[in-house]
């Protein structure tokens, strides 16, 4: 066994049986710097009194004195960003509740698991922990870098070529061919690295820099896939669609000239709408859609399952794709609510002949589970991470000779 990249754990559980038992498991996995807290009190105050985080914390949820919610609640007051585990046995579908709650106030979670924990999945947890320790204790100045850029240099980024489009591959789940990439737009820094998405794609799109930044994306996304398609790889390529842009008059005029420039069909372009994208300006946003479709694009709903309107979405713009959110598809092997969902918006999708896309999926069970359920695509990190054109390439080419290798034998 490699060493584990996790060497010290805080186990909160007022169980004394239930220490003892993750105790064991930690040993066998190779870890032996375990600390111990009997309730949310206890473990805040030794976390205070710690020069540096532990790399993990096992917490329980039901526990006197401070329970595992309040005790996350606390951790997020205090800026304790350490990843986390909640273990409990407690109803299957509480324990994923409290889990939807912590990363909705971003605090890393790695798992959330019902009692007892056995030592496979606690090496499946240990495989996917993070790289590096935790800091001693986040701050606001964590963030400091990547909060200080601006839009004016955001606006210079753009106009000087230096946002890039990455590639992550989309796989037929059938045959396992190489069908397309999502585009997603990155930010090499020269001097503060990579600046994240999340930071960058609201700043564009508050200081109306986001028309900018997807012209300048889909433009290298284009001349990419053209590219390819000289080189007789046909893929297709998905491209974010921010609700703003839905609001331009002469934004798919743009669109169709960008692509008449590359001479790439507009077939081998699908725009990604998230099921929010419609909430102003609706006439304008329907005639924009209606047109890219009337133009051969195609239109996915992504995301989606997370807002509150998918039925009424689907039912008024003529998508050609359903992108299922990562919440559904991550660990549904697991959970059967999630595989309840997972398997009627498949069902439904291919009554309305819809090409379906998972987003998200991390694990062999859950590859295996989407093409049990007839999922068209997959996409995710079990598959690869988004990389630059010259590396997907490359990619691209090992993949087709590892399967021709296969077929062979």
């Amino acid at each position: 066994m490699s060493p584990p990249r996790v060497e010290t754990v805080l186990i909160v559980d007022d169980s004394l049986v239930q220490r003892l038992h993750m105790v064991g498991l930690l040993r066998q996995c190779g870890i032996h710097g375990i600390l111990e807290a009997v309730d949310g009190n206890q473990a805040l105050e030794l976390l205070s009194a710690l020069d540096t985080l532990p790399h993990l914390i096992v917490v329980d949820l039901e526990m006197p004195g401070m329970d595992g919610v309040e005790f996350i609640l606390q951790m997020m007051k205090r800026n304790v960003m350490a990843p986390l585990v909640i273990s409990s046995n407690r109803d299957l579908s509480l324990i994923c509740s409290v889990e939807n709650m912590a990363q909705a106030l971003e605090i890393p979670i790695l798992a959330a698991w019902k009692k007892p924990l056995t030592k496979q999945h606690l090496a499946e947890i240990l495989h996917h922990s993070p790289d590096r320790p935790p800091p001693s204790h986040s701050t606001p100045e964590t963030h400091k870098e990547a909060s200080s850029t601006g839009a004016h240099e955001l606006a210079l980024a753009i106009s000087r070529h230096q946002l890039l489009p990455y590639y992550q591959p989309q796989i037929d789940l059938k045959s396992g061919t190489i069908t397309g990439v999502e585009v997603l737009a990155r930010w090499p820094h020269a001097e503060k690295g990579f600046i994240p998405p999340d930071h960058f794609i609201p700043l564009a799109e508050k200081h109306r820099l986001i028309h900018d930044l997807t012209l300048e994306i889909a433009g290298q996304a284009f001349a990419q896939a053209a590219h390819w398609r000289r080189s007789g790889v046909h893929l297709t390529v998905a491209v974010n669609l921010s609700p703003r842009l839905l609001d331009l008059p002469d934004f798919v005029s743009e669109i169709d000239a960008l692509l008449q420039q590359y001479q790439l069909p507009a077939e081998q372009v699908i725009w990604e709408v998230t099921e929010s994208s419609l909430a102003a300006d609706l006439g304008i946003a329907l005639a924009n859609l209606a047109r890219l479709r009337l133009k051969g694009f195609g239109l996915s709903i992504d995301d989606y399952g997370t807002g509150f309107s998918s039925m009424q979405q689907l039912s008024r713009i003529p998508f050609t794709e359903l992108k299922i959110d990562r919440s559904f598809v991550h660990r549904a092997h697991q959970r059967e609510h999630l595989r309840v969902i997972l398997q009627s918006a498949l069902d439904m999708a291919h009554k309305m002949s819809l090409v379906t896309v998972a987003e998200g999926i991390e694990t062999l069970e859950d590859w295996k589970l989407l093409r049990e359920f007839g999922c068209n695509l997959a996409q995710g990190y079990f598959i690869a991470k988004p990389m630059p054109g010259e590396t997907f390439t490359g990619w691209v080419k090992t993949q087709n000779t590892r399967r021709h290798g296969r077929r062979g034998s």
